[in-house]
């Protein structure tokens, strides 16, 4: 895919002092006539779906579906969610529509919305492990447990106080173990401990190898500090990154909220 803005951004990322974050975002206008060249790929909290205080009072606005969906049709099937979330929560967010993804954070792959999943990188967790792990979220009221299985995620959003306990605790577990293979994600109010060896880039890598998504330029919109692995790895497929609600280093530019992505992939959508 070629377009002026492209092309622009690029350069000015090139030029840019390491020190300093782009305030370009995408022209709809510059990017409708490729929809065919390109992959768009697309964190779901905090980029496409505003955050909430607990990961299940997340919801989908109306029109959203739809809009993805044709840009599905339009891409002839290269569009897919980024997520750290399962497959099997992504699929009860949006149901009853279902899209093509990379979850928890590249442990699941589905390449057709007809399968469940295509490819699945990650053995379960430790049960020994998730269980001292879990016994984190006694430390204070509203430290949220979720199990993904192949990571174990404590959501703290209800209680900020507690992230400094919440680390110095994993901290401990993991000097306990340290020849376990897990790696320690921080994020949005939210801390996960996962298998390492796999990444959203990991997954995203893998996925443009894959048809439909195979030959296209992708571009990516992420929020939070698990999306930068995705954001250094644009530049390596001449792809495009934007983050979403901060400058993030490395990107071509940045949302401000999820409703101004939003509005941005309903107007690639406007031929006019």
């Amino acid at each position: 895919m070629k377009s002026e803005f492209a092309e622009m951004t690029l350069d000015q990322k090139r030029t840019m002092p390491d020190d300093e974050a782009p305030d370009a975002v995408p022209v709809p206008h510059a990017l409708v006539p490729h929809l065919d060249e390109i992959a768009i790929l697309l964190d779901i909290d905090g980029t496409l779906l505003d955050l909430m205080p607990t990961p299940r009072e997340v919801w989908v606005p109306p029109g959203l579906s739809d809009t993805l969906n044709r840009l599905t049709e339009r891409t002839s099937g290269a569009l897919a969610l980024v997520s750290g979330r399962s497959l099997n929560d992504i699929d009860l967010i949006f149901a009853p529509d279902v899209f093509r993804a990379v979850a928890g954070h590249g442990a699941e792959m589905r390449l057709s919305i007809d399968n469940e999943a295509d490819d699945v990188h990650a053995p379960p967790l430790d049960k020994e492990l998730k269980r001292r792990l879990a016994a984190i979220a006694k430390l204070s009221p509203g430290i949220l447990l979720e199990d993904k299985g192949y990571s174990l995620a404590l959501h703290y959003r209800l209680a900020p106080h507690a992230e400094k306990a919440i680390y110095e605790s994993v901290s401990v577990i993991r000097a306990d173990l340290p020849n376990a293979p897990i790696e320690v994600l921080p994020g949005k109010f939210v801390c996960e401990i996962k298998h390492s060896g796999f990444t959203k880039a990991t997954g995203v890598r893998e996925l443009m190898k894959r048809e439909p998504f195979k030959g296209r330029r992708p571009i990516f919109i992420g929020d939070d500090v698990t999306d930068e692995t995705v954001f250094a790895i644009m530049p390596d497929m001449d792809g495009l990154a934007f983050s979403v609600g901060r400058r993030a280093m490395g990107v071509n530019g940045h949302f401000d909220a999820p409703n101004d992505v939003r509005a941005f992939l309903a107007r690639l959508l406007d031929p006019r």
